[in-house]
């Protein structure tokens, strides 16, 4: 393409954008200027994602206009899918949305005003005393019954629920705040599009990303397809771009130049059913911290791409198809490109990638996070030690035992379905165990190194995770070895092939396998282990039942192979974890002296004074099991710590509990599981969570008597006061502005990553 060509391409962008503004804003109430900054600061911490309640979405014009459904999007017991109802993507415009059975809250119904104008009057004149306990009738966190009263059952609600108006159990609008609403929607609730539009320079790279994606010829099909496939959740951002400025890769009927037609299947490997064009298109709406995965594109990236992809002679003999066989096996569908750039290319963004499947967009995991423990550390294997990369002959072998479940959502058939897949699955443990066991012991060199994207922490919080860089907390229980073979499964099982609007047969097979995933990660990480040490491991993460699961569903680990690395026999997984740290530590992105404490400084160096004698008492409660700290007992899964200098400064700690558990193999009774006396704190710096579940003000001078008071907390009673003294619940006077503090923290920290965090899971302390 000439440079003329892109430059009139890159014009059509701008002026179509500048369409999409829509008409200028007027002197009276706007959308834009006016309305959508409430919605941001009152109303979007609840209602965003998946999981906003009724599915009312108010982080845009578009989800305001939506309105309302009785459908909820999560609901494991469903016989049958439902039809996808995601914003900006199956349907555009309030009449559209209608016709999928949304309802208006803006619209006034008659002599009667709109139902949002009623719901908020419910809750202005119903004010919550401050910083108090929530009365317990008021029902809050995600088994909520939500009513989803229509205009008409409105009465009947607010006669029910008196206290229940909105927003939610929460510090309410100011005056002016509600005065300006209710204005707004007596006006009949004009809004005016304000589309975001990408900057000049933004829209050349667009052309240029989108010119590498749909270059003609085989080999760039399928190149595009693949990449598309493992971008399609990013927001993409350009180094040089505007702040605040994301991107999102679609399907178009339209090539470059042409506004987008969007391609809306369910998933983004279904069948286009027409030409595909891959497209960039700006992401519009609030950015909220839960559904903001990103991804960073550039020239170096792009020369990146081409090198690993274009550099060889190989060829592609013929295009993969679509259908449920393509989904079910990506090593197959994509088996003409190298393996190796295939790995290489998603270890440089590994953060990226395991987010996508740990930390997810769909806004609750539990399908997949109840298969987790809540804290391990993510390893991989490297490129020239993986036989999947370097052997040909294995790669032909294991590519047939690689096809993961889910495509076929019969409810009748999961059980015949799962056993099939769990086979196949095992049958490949196999292979691999036997091949691996005639290679050269693993060493150091096994592990991948090549940047900070190779040493990552999970945390789980309880249907939640998160992904941090570096090695965080104390040496976990559990460790993972990805090679490629599982980082591609995990991917496609969990991001690209997951229905979030499917069935409680695709959940369920989708929730078994991953059983499985997570069992062969752990089963890569022991063969670094001495050889006699590994049953020994086993036991200890599957105890009681657990046994039993590894009985019926598990493929025998190798317990012979020796390893080369030389680690202590009384702890080898320790050794093995301070080695690492030693060896890689140039890597470790987030070093922690808080929770591994090995001297007599444990805070950060070269930060505020008043904030490094704040952590090194905070580390006082960090790594100890809560049969000798009983306050652990109290606390929910992610406290966010707000400890503020006289002088203005302030840190943000995030406050994890860990909960133990004796396995983590089956599908139910979890609660059965919970050793609670093992459960231990991790504390570290910043936000590592988007749905923080309480919120502790501190005074910097008064982190000891916090300290001090945890310690000694016994009961409920005792870390009530606590509360009282510190805690900001959620009927605190200034609730909103320290909630969103938390945010202006990640912007100031990591700005690219800033977001509206979820306040769904806040609870009533």
């Amino acid at each position: 393409m000439s440079y003329r060509v892109v430059i009139s391409s890159v014009l059509l962008l701008l002026s179509f954008a500048a369409v999409a503004q829509g008409p200028a804003i007027s002197a009276g109430i706007s959308y834009s200027r006016d309305i959508q900054p409430i919605f941001t600061e009152k109303c979007v911490a609840c209602h965003a994602c998946n999981d906003a309640p009724c599915q009312l979405n108010l982080g845009s014009a578009e989800g305001a206009a939506r309105g309302a459904t009785k459908v909820p999007v999560y609901d494991g017991e469903r016989s049958k899918a439902v039809a996808p109802s995601r914003l900006f993507y199956d349907a555009f415009g309030e009449r559209a949305w209608q016709h999928k059975g949304f309802y208006s809250v803006l619209d006034a119904q008659g002599s009667q005003a709109a139902l949002m104008a009623r719901m908020l009057e419910l809750g202005h004149t119903n004010p919550l005393q401050p910083n108090a306990r929530l009365p317990e009738d008021i029902v809050l966190g995600l088994n909520r019954d939500n009513m989803c009263a229509l205009p008409g059952e409105f009465d009947g609600y607010a006669s029910a629920h008196p206290r229940e108006g909105m927003p939610l159990a929460v510090t309410g609008l100011t005056d002016q705040q509600y005065q300006t609403l209710q204005r707004w929607l007596a006006s009949g609730a004009p809004i005016d599009e304000q589309a975001l539009v990408p900057s000049a320079k933004e829209a050349l790279q667009v052309v240029q990303w989108e010119n590498l994606l749909n270059a003609p010829g085989s080999r760039e099909s399928l190149v595009g397809r693949w990449l598309f496939e493992h971008w399609f959740l990013a927001h993409i951002y350009f180094k040089d771009g505007e702040p605040g400025h994301f991107f999102q890769w679609v399907r178009s009927r339209t090539p470059t130049g042409q506004p987008i037609d969007l391609i809306n299947t369910r998933r983004p490997n279904d069948d286009p059913g027409t030409q595909v064009y891959y497209r960039l298109r700006p992401v519009q709406g609030v950015i909220v911290h839960k559904t903001h995965i990103t991804y960073p594109l550039s020239a170096a990236k792009l020369a990146r791409v081409n090198s690993l992809f274009y550099s060889g002679n190989w060829q592609v003999n013929a295009l993969p198809g679509y259908g449920p066989e393509r989904r079910a096996n990506p090593f197959s569908t994509f088996e003409a490109i190298p393996a190796q750039a295939r790995y290489q290319f998603m270890l440089d963004n590994a953060e990226y990638f395991v987010r996508t499947f740990i930390r997810g967009p769909v806004c609750r995991g539990q399908i997949a996070t109840d298969v987790i423990r809540d804290n391990f550390w993510a390893l991989f294997q490297a490129p020239e030690h993986d036989l999947y990369i370097t052997d040909p002959n294995y790669r032909g072998q294991a590519t047939p035992l690689l096809a993961m479940p889910g495509q076929n959502d019969d409810v009748g058939s999961v059980l015949s379905l799962w056993r099939d897949y769990r086979e196949k699955r095992n049958e490949y443990e196999a292979l691999r165990r036997d091949s691996y066991a005639d290679m050269p012991p693993p060493s150091w060199s096994s592990l991948w190194a090549g940047n900070d994207n190779a040493l990552l922490t999970i945390f789980r919080h309880f249907d939640s995770a998160a992904v941090i860089k570096g090695l965080i907390g104390e040496v976990p229980q559990t460790m993972w070895l990805f090679d490629f073979p599982l980082l591609e499964r995990t991917y496609y099982q969990l991001a690209v092939n997951f229905d979030v609007f499917g069935n409680v047969s695709h959940q369920a097979q989708t929730r078994l396998y991953f059983d499985l995933i997570r069992n062969g990660a752990e089963q890569n990480f022991l063969r670094l282990m001495p050889a006699d040490s590994r049953d020994g491991f086993l036991d200890d993460w599957y105890q009681n039942s657990g046994k039993l699961k590894m009985w019926l569903d598990y493929e025998s680990i190798d317990d012979n192979t020796p390893t080369a690395l030389k680690l202590d026999e009384q702890d080898p997984k320790r050794d093995f974890a301070m080695q690492l740290l030693a060896r890689y530590g140039e890597l470790d992105a987030n070093p922690d002296p808080i929770n591994r404490c090995d001297g007599a400084y444990c805070s950060r160096p070269n930060i505020d004074p008043l904030l490094q004698a704040a952590e090194q008492a905070l580390s006082r409660l960090a790594s100890r099991p809560a049969a000798g700290l009983k306050v652990i007992d109290q606390l929910p899964e992610a406290t966010l710590l707000r400890v503020e200098t006289a002088s203005g400064r302030r840190g943000v700690y995030s406050l994890l509990r860990n909960r133990a558990h004796s396995n983590v193999a089956f599908l139910i009774g979890e609660s059965l599981r919970y050793q609670p006396g093992l459960d231990t704190l991790t504390i570290f710096p910043g936000v590592l969570s988007s749905y923080p579940n309480f919120m502790f003000n501190i005074p910097a001078e008064q982190v000891p008597d916090f300290v001090g008071s945890m310690e000694n907390a016994k009961d409920p009673a005792s870390f009530e006061k606590i509360v009282e003294r510190w805690g900001i619940r959620r009927s605190h006077p200034q609730f909103w502005q320290y909630f969103h503090d938390l945010s202006r923290y990640i912007h100031e920290t990591e700005p690219v990553e800033e977001g509206v965090l979820d306040m769904n899971r806040y609870e009533n302390l």
